[in-house]
């Protein structure tokens, strides 16, 4: 047994493969708020948005409790959890007769995410050491995004030539079939890899760990209060989602508001996960030479500058160019957030940080769900929108002003 990429290839890249499946999973739930404005009727903008809300809460919850559970119990055992509780979500989408089933089928997916992305994250972690982080991210992240963007394309066409529901949805029940028959029949556990990279951190400091050491009780606010780096990470996280769940939830809306078809709508909305998950393969070793901080401020700044875009441009090139952008400074952000909480976490609490950061990151779709919707309805949907933009440019300023720098020379 031994740390590094080329020493754990082949379990590195069935994880990539088995991270792609649960990104797929994702991308065809764009159509949901189509779903409801055009199968139930739906005419509140805050309601519409109820599903981002019980997907970000429940995978927040889940990511939290996912990182504890994979320090007590295992990886792998997690990865069969959540692709068991993710197969039958498009069955109960297929199904709905009403909306609060959409509802219910969003927790049981963010119960998947929260606890199957996350294991393919920390698993990675285990597997490549110190050295490669920055990669490793970038490559997991790769395939999620990546994944979503196919799918926000599959699911748009089969949408046009077909309808909303079912048969969009037949194709995320194949993905999670696939993604849970690997997870059990190939998948070997991580966690001794754990073991092996603290023994040599402590051999090459004298037996002196190089890392924080908070009691394990305190963990959640060490991570979410108390170090500059790892508190800075988590609202940056935050922010990062509460974009991404505004951008399912209201751009489909304000896209249609301008008369585009669901086609040109997905068309649109893809190329932002699309170019986040390619230029993750450039950002996330990009960080592990450069650093952290300065990608996370910038990251946040052109995401901010995409979202205003979105809303001051019109046509379907420019909308295609401001998504993009926010796909760009989502790529600089998201793999270096996450290399950036494994810096500062000594590997034998690292599962626990990461669960707490994926908390506060994925709370962002329930926070970006009620304040979009709630804002949209009072003020419309261009403002609403807007106002994520000054979000964004916020949380850059206090990465730049409160976070250090937690790549270690």
């Amino acid at each position: 047994m031994s740390l590094g990429l080329k020493a754990n290839l082949g379990q590195f890249t069935l994880l990539v493969i088995i991270n792609a499946f649960v990104g797929a999973l994702v991308g065809f739930y764009s159509l949901v708020s189509l779903i409801g404005q055009r199968d139930f009727a739906l005419t509140s903008n805050t309601v519409i948005l109820s599903y981002i809300f019980s997907f970000g809460v429940t995978k927040a919850v889940c990511n939290y409790y996912a990182g504890k559970l994979a320090d007590k119990y295992g990886r792998r055992r997690l990865l069969i959890v959540g692709w068991l509780l993710g197969l039958p979500v498009p069955l109960v989408v297929i199904f709905a007769p009403d909306w609060s089933w959409i509802v219910a089928a969003n927790v049981l997916l963010g119960v998947n995410q929260g606890f199957a992305w996350s294991m393919t994250v920390i698993m990675k972690i285990d597997l490549v050491g110190p050295a490669k982080r920055g990669l490793a991210l970038g490559l997991n992240e790769f395939a999620g995004y990546i994944a979503v963007s196919l799918t926000l394309l599959l699911s748009g066409y089969l949408a046009v030539i077909y309808s909303l529901r079912p048969e969009p949805f037949y194709f995320g029940l194949l993905f999670a079939a696939l993604g849970l028959g690997l997870s059990v029949v190939k998948v070997k556990e991580t966690k001794h890899h754990v073991l092996l990279e603290t023994q040599l951190n402590e051999s090459s400091h004298s037996g002196q760990s190089a890392y924080a050491n908070p009691a394990p009780k305190s963990i959640f606010s060490f991570t979410t209060l108390q170090d500059r780096a790892l508190s800075s990470s988590c609202v940056a996280g935050l922010v990062n989602n509460l974009i991404f769940g505004m951008s399912m939830g209201l751009f489909p809306l304000f896209f249609a508001s301008k008369g585009l078809d669901v086609d040109s709508i997905n068309l649109i909305k893809a190329f932002y996960p699309g170019i986040w998950g390619v230029l993750q393969l450039a950002t996330g070793p990009s960080s592990d030479r450069l650093g952290r901080k300065w990608m996370i401020v910038s990251g946040q700044l052109v995401q901010a500058g995409g979202i205003w875009l979105i809303v001051l441009s019109s046509g379907v090139f420019s909308w295609i160019l401001a998504s993009g952008l926010i796909g760009l400074g989502t790529a600089l952000v998201y793999p270096t957030l996450l290399a950036a909480v494994s810096d500062v976490a000594d590997p034998k609490w690292r599962g626990a940080a990461l669960g707490t950061y994926r908390f506060w990151r994925d709370m962002g779709y329930a926070v970006g769900a009620v304040v979009s919707g709630v804002v949209a309805d009072f003020f419309g949907i261009a403002f609403s929108i807007s106002v994520v933009g000054f979000v964004a440019l916020s949380s850059a300023l206090l990465v730049a002003l409160r976070m250090y720098e937690t790549k270690r020379s």
